[in-house]
């Protein structure tokens, strides 16, 4: 049996970069997987595609992760027709970049939006009726203990603010069987942050590894976590960075 068979796992963001391993791992170890994408269908699309072709079961639903009544909907509409969302990744995340008295307050709204109150808002719209056994898992940054550099103020607040959320939903929801976890990514190669260029060279200088890793490196632990494996383990940030932070 493999090892999220019958469980339902929604994943914000799951059609581009690091959700395109996760939603593909998740697939592959049985779990029925709804997707979220905001712009990218093409992309959704074929991720869907290839868990289908692989035997697995996904949807790909459009949904703004910096809309929360979009995305209070798309869970809404995946309970009433899967049933009770047993694992919910939150995997979207957007980054801007610039001097910081650059910035604007669009710039905040914007990127706490995505990378913070989405967070809160598909936990809060999960927490409802996930049953015991159920799992939150939120993809964070080593950033949030490193900022490395600068022109990344905005970016390193909203995912150190991830960490206080992650141990206080973990209290809150221990008495369920809820566990709530904090998965911090270091150097990935995904269109975001990809491997061939000058940053990603100062990055393998600065790590233990010297090498970026892959989504597939985060998506197993984050199936991991998802698992029965992972049960006793919550309120925790687990960085996954090649020592970048060491």
């Amino acid at each position: 049996m493999k090892r999220l068979e019958n469980k339902t796992a929604f994943i914000t963001g799951g059609g581009r970069g690091m959700g395109v391993a996760i939603s593909k791992r998740l697939a592959a170890e049985g779990a029925r997987v709804i997707l979220t994408y905001s712009r990218s269908q093409e992309q959704a699309t074929a991720v869907v595609a290839a868990i289908q072709a692989d035997g697995g079961y996904a949807r790909a639903v459009q949904a703004d992760s910096g809309d929360p009544a979009a995305l209070t909907a798309a869970i809404a509409g995946t309970i009433a027709k899967e049933g009770p969302v047993d694992i919910l990744v939150n995997n979207a995340g957007i980054y801007i970049g610039r001097a910081f008295e650059e910035h604007t307050l669009d710039d905040y709204e914007q990127l706490m939006g995505v990378n913070v109150r989405a967070v809160y808002v598909a936990a809060l719209a999960v927490a409802k009726q996930m049953p015991a056994g159920g799992r939150i898992i939120t993809i964070g940054s080593n950033m949030a203990e490193n900022a490395l550099g600068p022109q990344s103020t905005l970016y390193t607040m909203s995912k150190a603010a991830l960490t206080g959320f992650n141990r206080g939903l973990a209290r809150d929801l221990g008495g369920r069987d809820i566990t709530v976890n904090l998965v911090q990514p270091g150097p990935i190669n995904t269109d975001m942050n990809p491997s061939d260029t000058e940053l990603a060279d100062f990055l393998r200088s600065r790590m233990a590894l010297s090498e970026y890793g892959t989504g597939d490196d985060i998506a197993g632990l984050v199936a991991f976590l998802a698992s029965e494996e992972g049960r006793f383990i919550t309120g925790t940030a687990i960085t996954i960075d090649g020592g970048l932070n060491a």
